[in-house]
């Protein structure tokens, strides 16, 4: 099995795909393509990204191919079995379900306002309204996730899963872009930053060369 991604210092996508992959426990081989580097669109063109026309992540499972992190998430829990990556209590993994989807769908002022940028800090950013509201919505997912299912561990429904997974590039931009947020939020943000998938990823991210200009300044 092979996960394709993208820088990881910029590509939220891809860290999701790839926290994926480790959750899963399956062993598999990581492909890093440089986003908007000079081959760019020769690669996008290239047998193993064409399928998803040229977007990462991208997984493939000998003949299998699943692009979308989503579909890359249930595909490998269809293969694993789905109590590694959701909670087992209905009503736990009802609204972890609820939260991955709009993760995954909304919260475009956020994503606009503030690209991934692992290595960087960026001082004085003031979010605007739409991007407040967002961060606000966030925040209060966390907070009922972490009150009503969050005792069995410091992540959103406890233990490590597919919620913390979708929201681990959320935390990479509030510490990027110096968000405040309340002391449960922080507790919860340190408990991501300091997992050793998320090590593992920072730690890379920091020593990759690759540039992409417009992700390293603020508007």
């Amino acid at each position: 099995m092979k996960v394709i991604i993208g820088n990881k210092n910029y590509s939220s996508w891809s860290l999701r795909g790839w926290l994926a992959a480790k959750q899963s426990g399956l062993s598999f081989e990581e492909i890093v393509v440089p986003l908007f580097g000079e081959n760019w669109e020769a690669t996008r063109k290239g047998g193993e990204i064409q399928p998803s026309s040229g977007k990462v992540p991208i997984l493939w499972d000998g003949d299998t191919v699943v692009w979308d992190s989503l579909a890359i998430l249930e595909y490998l829990s269809d293969k694993v079995g789905r109590d590694r990556f959701w909670p087992k209590d209905d009503t736990a993994r009802g609204m972890a379900r609820s939260m991955v989807a709009e993760m995954h769908s909304s919260f475009q002022a956020l994503r606009s306002e503030c690209p991934m940028n692992v290595r960087k800090r960026f001082d004085g950013f003031e979010p605007s309204e739409e991007c407040t509201a967002d961060i606000l919505r966030i925040l209060g997912l966390w907070a009922e996730a972490r009150s009503r299912f969050g005792s069995g561990g410091p992540f959103l429904f406890g233990t490590f899963g597919a919620a913390d997974v979708f929201f681990a590039p959320v935390v990479s931009r509030f510490i990027s872009y110096q968000i405040a947020v309340p002391g449960f939020a922080a507790a919860y943000m340190q408990a991501v930053w300091e997992h050793e998938w998320m090590q593992a990823w920072i730690a890379a991210s920091e020593s990759e060369e690759w540039v992409i200009e417009q992700y390293d300044t603020v508007s």
